[in-house]
């Protein structure tokens, strides 16, 4: 075809591709609401997406063959994807309740409905490629092919960042839906268009059940089958890997697999201006393959400080360039991705044009793109099942990626051996490439990434699971009678058990119990993290059921790395620990509580918005017992002013009754209620009074129901001027997860706001002894704040004045002794 001719297909496979992965995005968010974040269930939602697209691929492909103009038949399935695909994110949106009663009353048939929501509109996308290829190749379906491959990856690039970046942020989920059905349909428009005119040339015709594919080509495809499930099996040790040198955000994310797409794209694009050029395809097809596996290995061997210092070295020039930090930390995204990803996504991209090279000609394109389409997505399905659930586990990340690299090197020994034709050269040149796998995989230690997060986090690994739903450590840092250890899942810290974390975990579980109007029986945990705050909850002698759900098993399991937990998850029999993602058990039961409280990782954290919603508020709100109080964990450190009031704007809209204290200096909590929160002084006094509470909170600088009552910031009328006009963080969306990076020094803003909003809480019934101890003890802890942000302001002289004030007041408390004496 002409250049300009070639032009129109090119544009409307990058259109197609740039939706199909923002509706990719979109239902993997939402499926994490209706089925669960838990591993298992998003494997098996995400493959439903993934089986629509080898049905689509397979079957649609052979209806073009016998089609004389196919592309009138790719603008209607552009017509049908837009149509299937914003009709099944309404019907997600509204899933998740119907899902949780049909799975509790049918089992597994239950999964047949966000089965068929996602993996319908799929099937439709599925065709999209080889229906176009086959209305574009004339000659060589190598090139076409491989163009339009690279067209369709590229626009999954653009699609990739627009959703985090652009859409999800200014339109949410159903937006966003809407915006890329436009883009269907104006693939539509242009690809009718073109028909009418005769743009393309008229596809050969083929007859109804046409010859069988010869056996060279069905092998071909076999190994392309394989190639597709290592391929995706890399991505699954890939995306536990990376994050280590990422984040946890979804732009990281993003940027990882935006690099994975320009790997595809670049190998695919520049063999398809080859293939026709490559003398024995089958040996080009063998090492293509075998190389990306010892590539894979050998980028994992080499990592080292040299990333992070190239990662440093690069953020610190496009921050110098910019001055935006999101810019910044997404040039240090791509670093830790092109380093570790680039180099074989590039010859797995060549792999697609030199796979159609051997199993696909003109008159029978569609059938021949489609067939490899199909069998690559089908291995990668079963790539990623059995890399994440069986070769992780069982293995390591270290030695699944060796045994995947090893995997490559015999289907391109298979390549080159099983074919006559091909050259002796080139089966050496494979055997050579599969016994440096060996090689790489015999001299890579099985704990490199434990020795790399050590090495950069600073301390000493004293556990360490590779598990399916992602990398726990524990790392033992500090010195002498300071020694603290840290929780860092996929290589990000999450929590630890200093004495300011453990100041804030007591409260979170003590706090709502103490001043509950009832007498609470009943409690539930999100999240176990140290288990300090699910532990903390054995101390109240009352509760008869105290219950936590836990995502990940291998968290419950480092219990025991830390301090200050009471045994939970070890020896306290008393605590039920349910393991699967805390909406999902809200969802599932029916059970109610007296107090939830929640300490999800930090809501900027991909996924974790799930916990933090207006929608999810209204559903805890309906598990709360009369009086029930729902305490929410608010890291105030962790995101910018605006985030913080648009999440306060979700718990006032769930919540008629809603009050703020401070655990500590980076943490606050909101406590919501349906009826009145009322403070009782004798009830108060008599709760506190009971020995293991009081002995609990007494070790982290709470020694008395005036310290307690110190840490009450204000009420709801002041949360309301607060959050003032901001938009609540709701399923559609959600805001917070996708909001710039948090400014430095971000603190220094948000808690002054936050303390100038205090009132004198009511506390009926309370002494005025009570009182003056609790004005006291308040501007003590006020002051000790003031140190800390004079400290973060770099004013050496006010942050000693202030700490000399706190120490001279009350230098016996443990919470200021810790800080005042260096201590993390």
């Amino acid at each position: 075809m002409s250049t300009s001719t070639a032009t129109w297909p090119t544009l409307l496979l990058f259109g197609s591709g740039a939706a199909s992965l923002v509706y990719q995005l979109l239902w993997i968010k939402q499926l994490s609401l209706v089925v669960g974040v838990e591993v298992y269930a998003v494997t098996v939602a995400v493959s439903a997406f993934f089986a629509g697209l080898a049905i689509g691929g397979a079957w649609l492909g052979r209806v073009a063959d016998r089609l004389a103009r196919p592309l009138r038949l790719y603008a209607w399935l552009e017509c049908a994807v837009a149509a299937l695909a914003v009709t099944a994110t309404l019907l997600l949106a509204h899933s998740a309740a119907a899902f949780a009663v049909l799975e509790q009353y049918t089992g597994w048939l239950a999964w047949l409905w966000p089965f068929a929501l996602v993996g319908v509109p799929a099937v439709a996308m599925g065709g999209t490629l080889p229906v176009l290829v086959r209305a574009c190749a004339s000659d060589s379906v190598a090139r076409t092919g491989g163009r339009l491959y690279a067209a369709n990856t590229a626009g999954a690039v653009a699609g990739v960042l627009l959703a985090p970046f652009l859409l999800l942020p200014a339109l949410g989920v159903q937006g966003s839906a809407l915006a890329a059905a436009t883009i269907n349909l104006l693939a539509a428009a242009v690809a009718w268009a073109l028909d009418r005119r005769g743009a393309l040339p008229v596809a050969m015709h083929v007859a109804h059940g046409g010859k069988a594919a010869a056996p060279s080509a069905r092998r071909a495809l076999a190994l392309y089958a394989a190639a597709g499930g290592i391929a995706l099996g890399y991505e699954v040790v890939w995306s536990q890997t990376v994050v280590q040198f990422m984040s946890t955000r979804a732009f990281a994310f993003a940027m990882m697999l935006a690099v994975y797409l320009v790997g595809l794209l670049i190998g695919s694009a520049v063999y398809a201006r080859f293939a026709e050029r490559v003398r024995d395809g089958w040996t080009a097809f063998g090492i293509l393959i075998a190389l990306a596996g010892l590539l894979a290995l050998l980028q994992m061997s080499w990592l080292g400080a040299w990333l992070g210092e190239w990662q440093g070295g690069f953020s610190a020039l496009v921050l110098d360039a910019t001055g935006s930090r999101q810019a910044a930390m997404c040039a240090r995204f791509v670093v830790a991705a092109v380093a570790l990803v680039l180099g074989p996504t590039l010859l797995l991209g060549a792999a697609f044009p030199a796979v159609l090279r051997l199993c696909a000609d003109p008159a029978r394109s569609g059938r021949g793109v489609g067939a490899a389409v199909a069998l690559n997505t089908l291995g990668g399905i079963v790539g990623t099942t059995f890399t994440g659930f069986v070769l992780v586990p069982a293995f390591g990340l270290v030695h699944a990626l060796a045994l995947l690299a090893l995997a490559a090197a015999l289907v391109g020994l298979v390549a080159v051996l099983a074919v006559p034709a091909a050259r002796y050269r080139g089966r050496w040149a494979v055997a050579a490439v599969g016994l440096a796998s060996l090689a790489a995989a015999l001299l890579t230690p099985h704990d490199k990434l434990a020795r790399l997060l050590a090495e950069s986090r600073g301390g000493e690994v004293s556990f360490y699971e590779e598990s399916r739903g992602g990398t726990v450590a524990v790392l033992a840092q500090g010195q002498g009678e300071h020694a603290f250890h840290r929780l860092y899942i996929q290589g990000v810290s999450n929590s630890g058990d200093t004495l300011p974390s453990q100041r804030y975990m007591r409260l979170q579980a003590l706090l709502p119990l103490i001043i509950h109007r009832g007498e609470p029986k009943s409690a539930l945990v999100i999240g176990f993290g140290t288990g300090i705050t699910a532990g903390a909850l054995s101390q109240y002698p009352g509760l008869s059921t105290r219950v936590c759900a836990e995502l990940l098993p291998a968290v419950a399991q480092a219990a025991g790395q830390f301090h200050g937990n009471y045994g939970a998850g070890s020896s306290d029999r008393g605590l039920e620990l349910r393991l699967r993602d805390g909406r999902r058990e809200l969802l599932r039961s029916t059970q109610t509580y007296d107090v939830i409280t929640l300490e999800p990782p930090p809501p900027s954290a991909a996924g974790v918005v799930n916990l933090y919603s207006r929608d999810f508020y209204q559903l805890a709100s309906s598990r709360l017992a009369s009086n029930g109080l729902l305490a929410q964990w608010w890291p105030i450190a962790t995101q910018n002013d605006e985030d913080s009031r648009a999440m306060v704007r979700s718990f006032l809209d769930a919540f008629p009754y809603v009050t703020l204290w401070t655990t500590e200096m980076h943490e606050m909590m909101l406590v919501g209620s349906r009826e009145p929160i009322q403070l009782d002084a004798a009830q108060i006094q008599r709760r506190f009074a009971q020995p293991t509470v009081a002995g609990a909170l007494a070790e982290v600088g709470i020694g008395s129901p005036g310290a307690l009552l110190a840490t009450w910031v204000t009420d709801r009328a002041a949360l309301e001027r607060y959050a003032g006009d901001a938009a609540a963080v709701t399923d559609d969306r959600p805001s917070i997860e996708y909001a710039s990076w948090v400014r430095r020094n971000e603190i220094v803003r948000v808690l002054p706001g936050l303390l100038s909003l205090h009132t004198a809480p009511v506390v009926r019934g309370a002494s005025p002894q009570l009182l003056a101890e609790m004005e006291l003890q308040r501007d003590v802890l006020f002051t000790f704040y003031a140190s800390g942000l004079a400290a973060y302001r770099g004013d050496r002289e006010r942050w000693g004045d202030a700490l000399g004030q706190v120490m001279q007041a009350d230098g016996s408390n443990p919470y200021y002794r810790w800080i005042a004496n260096g201590n993390p």
